[in-house]
């Protein structure tokens, strides 16, 4: 009967009040109470008190410290452990340790609100709650309390003091700042519920702090008692309505600060973690919180020096906490609890309620069964991909753009833009600058003064200045230095340009700042992360939009809540593979691929983009631009595209000629070029031509009449200079006659037609060069770079490339010992296109994965990219689709298509709707639109020898393209 009459007690006690659950009980809540009851029953007095303390060490303490916690746990008891300070590892062997020692289990404690890296080294900061407090969508939010929840599992930690939901409300505040949700405390309340509600899925305690608000301070309570002079009216809607929040919604543990707070407690100066009427009175009589109090560590100053050691842990009990937090001085403050528990001060009814919600929350994190914390893979655990996932969904969500004069964001019509970025701030800017300059050409400029300044962005008609700060925690220095404020203006005042301001720092430093009138765009990223430097960027060229609101008042014109939403232009953004469904595992058989092919001798470098859902989430470059060369081939090395030059330069203006009415695919060569009236090729339709089923000779060597008998360059044809009559530039000292283009283009109104069937032929692009050139009277490399390549902001992407890139950047193409007689850098391998002067309709354009993909993914977006529509989506399906198929003719209208038999030019992976091409050098590029996915590999196989063929034998390239799609997430 006895037993029975406890349970039921114990019972109505765990079920909590106003109907709700208690936030300590377990789904075993009957196995929860036996455990409860026979630990605490099993327990003499001083093993009950010993349970109230949790002490603090570092595991990167000397051993002599760590000892000195053993001692407290096997003499005295001690209910938990917080760990400060050092690594993940060393601190999994002394959890361990401790835990073998500890008759009860020890309850695991981590600051981590922010992730473990908030103490540890070697493990993952996620962002501060103040840029996560500027996402509408709080379901992020939770994903984020989901991934430090799930690490600090993994690590053997219980309780995780964590959400700060302090209202941040006052800018000075030197110690919380950052680490709040912002200033509305309705969406404090709602970003920790969500935050907490994470921790909690992932099986960690949540924990509540600072109660009851440390928003509204400048003071640090770690150095002196800071008073928050507000009503109770007042503090009830702002301060305590996130902690009533969260106690609806089951919040395990709150903490308590050191503060004064007058509205609430009578007593003058007495420290709110000492309050018997806000810990007892409001916390848990008037909120009805059951959960597990902690006071706030019992060593700050603002507390330690309100009453004796030992005393201070002693009223800190009375006035209602539950676990006492790094007490100075643990044997001291446990012989007050056992004297005053002698006395009767200490009641067995108030000491059993404390102990046994601890012994609760032991039981509800898994102590009942205390399984080692696992060392092995624990670093790679911690560190796994899927936070870079959280991470980056977060930030994208965070940005905020706080102005937008003349809706200048997302920057559209690139063609008209000379873009200077100014770095401000004592942090790297490097990514963000890496990051824009992948959308157009940006230049970095540094000047000593505003004169300076002023000289250098005069030619410029954007300034994108970005303000960068320390990222190693939130306490860092976050303001502008006088000299960047006065420069911030006068670069704004500018009359010939454009001012965007991108801010990676604590919102409050745009405080100082005078006025706003002459800064156009305002983006805050919050902080200074590679991720947040690298999504700032995509914003501002509109690869992804914004939703995000500022969680605080930055400025008189920013003030909370300020956002702007952009949408995005459709250009490629940057990301990792599981954001788009891939796995970065599995795509590790892409990286072995390649380096087959290089150990193989198949080629002696290589690149290679994959871009899923319009974001490049692998672009590597690998081996060397030669086999004997020091340097490493980089992604900003650029290679002879050989073939690729037809899709990715004449088809699209043969498209957009069609759209426009100056070509049909019914017409004739005949109707293209007249004097080819009279000849056999005479009705070969630009259907058939694009289809490589128009009966054309696959090619024609026309350098070879061009040589002497001793198969050099002859003189009749060719001069070591230019001169008049010999402007064609084949190659270093090599020029020829102007007089061979007419040779050029009679020798192909000479050919026979060959036999009716599928025969992969440049010779037609011979032909729609001259028609488009002689349409439009312009160069076809001018017509596209005006078209395509300059508007899409395609920086490594030319003909004749040596115009504009040094020859180190080009990628050598061949040890030519048959025709020029020299290495082929720089200038196009085709022996027919360098005749034309490195511009042919079917070769010539030089290029990087990079830039490839951007024209890849305006065709699977249908012809649009960067806000502006290139070509009609009509157009593209009409050029996508195999039109001889019948006939067992593959290609498309230009394009090629998938195989028709177990054969062909892909991996048979792919969806009948894809397209691409390949190219000789060793190139090779498809997208397919069902998956939303493009793939470009770019080598030089054709060096030193184009005889080197292993690289098409081996049929690397689609076994890459295989490896991909096995990579796809179902």
């Amino acid at each position: 009967m006895r037993i029975n009459f406890y349970f039921s007690l114990f019972f109505l006690w765990f079920l909590g009040i106003n109907g709700q659950n208690n936030p300590l009980m377990a789904k075993d809540s009957l196995g929860q109470l036996n455990w409860v009851n026979t630990k605490y029953d099993a327990m003499s007095l001083e093993e009950r008190i010993g349970q109230l303390f949790m002490v603090s060490v570092a595991s990167n303490q000397s051993k002599t410290a760590t000892d000195k916690v053993k001692e407290l746990i096997k003499e005295h008891h001690i209910g938990g452990v917080v760990f400060l300070v050092g690594g993940p590892i060393r601190q999994a062997k002394l959890t361990n340790e401790y835990q073998f020692l500890s008759k009860t289990p020890l309850l695991i404690a981590l600051d981590a609100e922010w992730g473990l890296s908030m103490r540890l080294d070697s493990t993952y900061a996620f962002p501060w709650n103040m840029t996560l407090g500027a996402i509408k969508d709080s379901s992020t939010v939770e994903k984020v309390g989901f991934q430090i929840g799930k690490h600090a599992k993994r690590l053997g930690v219980h309780i995780n003091f964590a959400p700060d939901i302090d209202v941040n409300n006052n800018p000075k505040n030197p110690i919380i700042g950052n680490r709040s949700f912002g200033e509305d405390p309705v969406n404090v309340a709602r970003h920790g519920t969500a935050f907490m509600r994470g921790m909690e899925k992932a099986g960690v305690l949540s924990c509540g702090k600072h109660f009851p608000g440390h928003g509204d301070t400048a003071t640090d309570s770690h150095h002196a008692l800071p008073i928050i002079n507000s009503t109770k009216q007042r503090l009830d809607s702002v301060e305590l309505f996130p902690f009533t929040k969260l106690i609806d919604n089951g919040l395990s543990s709150v903490m308590v600060a050191h503060l004064d707070v007058p509205g609430m407690e009578i007593r003058e100066g007495l420290p709110s973690s000492l309050s018997e009427q806000i810990i007892s009175g409001v916390l848990k009589e008037e909120m009805g919180f059951e959960g597990l109090v902690f006071t706030d560590a019992l060593n700050m100053k603002a507390v330690a020096k309100f009453a004796p050691e030992g005393e201070v842990e002693l009223e800190a009990f009375k006035a209602g906490n539950d676990m006492l937090l790094m007490p100075e001085n643990v044997l001291q403050a446990k012989e007050k609890l056992l004297e005053a528990y002698n006395m009767g001060i200490i009641t067995e009814s108030r000491l059993s309620h404390s102990v046994k919600k601890i012994l609760m929350a032991k039981y509800k994190v898994g102590l009942s069964n205390f399984t080692p914390v696992q060392l092995d893979n624990l670093y790679e655990d911690l560190n796994e991909v899927e936070n870079d996932v959280v991470y980056e969904e977060a930030i994208e969500k965070a940005i905020t753009v706080a102005k937008n004069n003349f809706s200048l964001m997302p920057i559209k019509k690139l063609e008209n833009k000379r873009i200077a970025y100014v770095k401000f701030g004592d942090d790297s800017g490097e990514m963000f600058y890496e990051s824009l300059s992948k959308y157009a050409k940006v230049t970095q400029i540094e000047a000593k003064d505003a004169a300076g300044y002023k000289k250098e962005l005069a030619n410029y008609n954007l300034i994108i200045v970005g303000f960068h700060k320390s990222n190693k925690s939130p306490w860092k220095s976050y303001k502008f230095s006088k000299n960047e404020l006065f420069w911030l203006q006068e670069i704004a005042r500018l009359r010939t340009s454009n001012t965007i301001l991108a801010h990676f720092a604590k919102p409050y430093a745009l405080l100082d700042v005078a006025n706003f009138n002459s800064i156009d765009g305002v983006v805050v990223a919050y902080q200074n992360s590679a991720i947040a430097q690298e999504k700032a960027a995509e914003v501002i060229f509109g690869a992804i939009g914004t939703s995000g609101k500022l969680p605080v008042s930055a400025h008189g014109e920013f003030p909370v809540n300020t956002g702007i939403k952009l949408k995005p232009l459709q250009r490629l953004g940057y990301s990792i593979p599981e954001r788009v469904g891939l796995s970065s595992y599995k795509l590790a058989a892409v990286d072995s691929l390649v380096e087959a092919g290089l150990d193989s001798l198949m080629y002696p470098g290589a690149q290679v983009l994959i871009a899923k859902k319009g974001k490049v989430v692998y672009n590597k470059a690998f081996g060397k631009p030669t086999y004997t060369s020091e340097e490493k081939v980089s992604d900003g090395h650029i290679y002879d595209l050989a073939s690729l030059t037809k899709i990715l330069s004449t088809l699209p203006l043969i498209m957009k000629m069609e759209e426009e009415g100056k070509i049909a695919l019914n017409n004739t060569f005949k109707e293209l070029i007249p004097q080819y009236d009279s000849t056999e090729i005479k009705d070969v339709t630009v259907l058939k031509a694009l289809s490589h089923y128009g009966r054309l000779p696959a090619w024609i060597a026309f350098y070879i009449d061009t040589l002497t008998k001793n198969r050099k360059p002859s003189p009749e044809f060719y001069r070591n200079a230019p001169m008049e009559g010999f402007s064609y530039k084949v190659a270093e000292n090599l020029y020829l006659t102007d007089a061979y283009k007419d040779s050029i283009y009679n020798r192909i109104g000479r050919q026979s037609l060959k036999s009716n069937r599928y025969r992969y032929s440049d010779v037609a692009y011979y032909v729609f060069k001259k028609y488009i050139e002689d349409t439009y009277g312009k160069q076809l490399d001018e017509l596209i770079n005006e078209f395509l390549y300059i508007p899409m902001g395609l920086q490594h992407t030319s003909f004749n490339p040596l115009s504009r890139f040094s020859k180190e950047e080009i990628v050598p193409s061949e040890e030519d010992k048959y025709y020029r007689h020299q290495t082929v850098q720089g200038y196009v391998h085709d022996m027919g296109a360098a005749m034309q002067g490195g511009v042919g309709g079917h070769a010539g354009l030089f290029s990087n994965a990079n830039d490839v993909a951007k024209i890849m993914q305006m065709y699977l977006q249908g012809g649009l990219y960067g806000g502006k529509r290139f070509l009609s989506e009509r157009t593209i399906k009409k050029f996508n689709t195999c039109y001889f198929c019948h006939k067992d003719v593959r290609r498309g209208v230009g394009f090629d298509k998938p195989q028709l038999k177990e054969k062909g030019p892909t991996c048979g992976c792919v969806s009948r709707k894809s397209f691409g091409h390949s190219g000789f050098t060793g190139t090779y590029t498809w997208a397919d639109p069902e998956e939303e996915l493009v793939y470009v590999f770019l080598s030089n196989r054709t060096y030193p020898s184009a005889s080197n063929t292993l690289l098409v034998k081996s049929g690397l390239r689609t076994r890459i393209q295989q490896a991909i799609y096995d990579s796809i997430i179902n």
